[in-house]
């Protein structure tokens, strides 16, 4: 009977991929708390498996009067055998129960190694069960996930993964990516029923989902060649992504349409009618902010950087447009760049600058004559017909030199006059 458990610890560590040298070791211990319990031993037991044979062995613990130190903790202990003549229905059930979960914390544990470094990627899976809460997916045999899709509003601390009127059937095929591993030996609260479900969770309304799938349908961003800088996305609805290529010579939203549109079409497909807008990324805010605008055409882009704030003119058939049907477009360019975006339309512009009032004051005169350091004046001689001449007075003088000395014989006219 013995040697039958042992087989069957075997074939159950081949099947579940998990060492059985370290189950035994956990059984051990287990089972020794268990044994501790039933038999009342005061310090302890330890419990042995014989590797051949499969029998347990059970030692009670007492402590040698000579280890003790000086805080008063014993540091030796004798073992006396206590292995009972039998094992009880209760231990029995206990060390069924212990190995289920050494089992399935062993499964856990292997299952955070290979998945906890792989966040991120972009998994195809077969749905095996769909409840109103969460959606089993089957990633390979003995490997399960969770894509959550609870009513937050009932449920605070869990998460809806799943795109706004999307449903899945049995044996549906789906593609997701990883967002989190459970960790077994996490010492941080659990969530309702973790030890029960499947330690992978997976999501489909994650930005890092369009961003996968654009690497396996577009070559050049597989690559490296284009780099997407940003994505923005309300799942089910739409999405915006920008682009850059690093080559000059490279068209990168051209290379992520693909030809008649047949790349973007295949990720709008497995996002199941998602629209896709992919847009130019620049380093330039306007121009980044107005390309984000598309496919509504901007006039003008204001930029404060101090405020983080971006003023759009747009021409005013194309206001709506710009805003989008309740506002998506303007908020998804928005969280793509990462400026607040005001839009106006130009009649409204226009209106706005045409109502700021005008200075009280008058300006100051900055060519003051009386400062001395200004232009002459103009020459003051006025001809027979009423004609000013047109030059500049010469320094010190109201004349111009062709008509200063003209002017001073005509004084000298008046000075007689007045003698005579």
């Amino acid at each position: 009977m013995a040697s039958k458990m042992m087989e069957a610890l075997q074939e159950l560590c081949q099947e579940r991929h998990i060492d059985q040298l370290a189950l035994i070791d956990s059984l051990e211990q287990s089972l020794a708390k268990s044994y501790a319990e039933i038999l009342h031993l005061d310090w302890g037991a330890k419990v042995t498996i014989d590797r051949d044979t499969g029998k347990i062995y059970v030692y009670k613990l007492v402590p040698d009067d000579d280890s003790m130190d000086e805080e008063g903790n014993y540091t030796r202990f004798d073992e006396i055998d206590v292995t009972p003549s039998d094992t009880s229905r209760i231990a029995a059930q206990h060390a069924k129960a212990e190995i289920n979960a050494i089992v399935r914390n062993a499964a856990r544990e292997q299952i955070y190694e290979e998945f906890s470094g792989r966040i991120g990627e972009l998994i195809n899976g077969t749905v095996l069960q769909s409840t109103s809460d969460f959606t089993i997916v089957k990633i390979r045999e003995g490997v399960e996930a969770e894509l959550p899709h609870f009513d937050q509003r009932r449920f605070e601390n869990e998460r809806n993964e799943r795109p706004q009127g999307e449903r899945y059937m049995h044996n549906q095929r789906i593609k997701a990516v990883i967002i989190d591993v459970r960790d077994p030996n996490s010492t941080l609260p659990p969530v309702r029923g973790e030890h029960s479900r499947p330690p992978i969770v997976i999501s489909r309304t994650h930005p890092a989902l369009i961003k996968a799938l654009f690497e396996q349908e577009v070559p050049e961003i597989y690559e490296g060649t284009v780099e997407i800088k940003s994505i923005a996305r309300e799942p089910g609805q739409r999405s915006k992504v920008a682009v850059h290529s690093l080559d000059d010579r490279l068209d990168p939203v051209g290379a992520c349409v693909g030809p008649k549109g047949s790349r973007v079409r295949a990720v709008v497909g497995e996002l199941r009618g998602e629209r896709v807008d992919v847009i130019l990324w620049n380093e330039d805010p306007a121009v980044y902010v107005a390309n984000a605008l598309s496919p509504a055409k901007v006039s003008r882009v204001l930029i404060d950087e101090e405020k983080n704030y971006a003023g759009v003119i747009v021409p005013d058939d194309q206001l709506s447009l710009a805003i989008g049907k309740e506002g998506q477009n303007a908020r998804l360019a928005a969280r793509l760049t990462g400026w607040h975006i005001d839009i106006k339309n130009e009649t409204l512009a226009a209106d706005i600058l045409k109502n700021v009032p005008a200075p009280t004051s008058e300006p100051e005169d900055l060519l003051d004559s009386s400062e001395g350091d200004l232009e002459p004046e103009r020459c003051a001689y006025v001809s027979e017909s009423g004609v000013r001449c047109r030059n500049q007075a010469r320094p010190g003088s109201r004349y111009c030199g062709v008509h200063e000395a003209m002017a001073a014989g005509e004084d000298a006219v008046e000075g007689v006059e007045d003698l005579v």
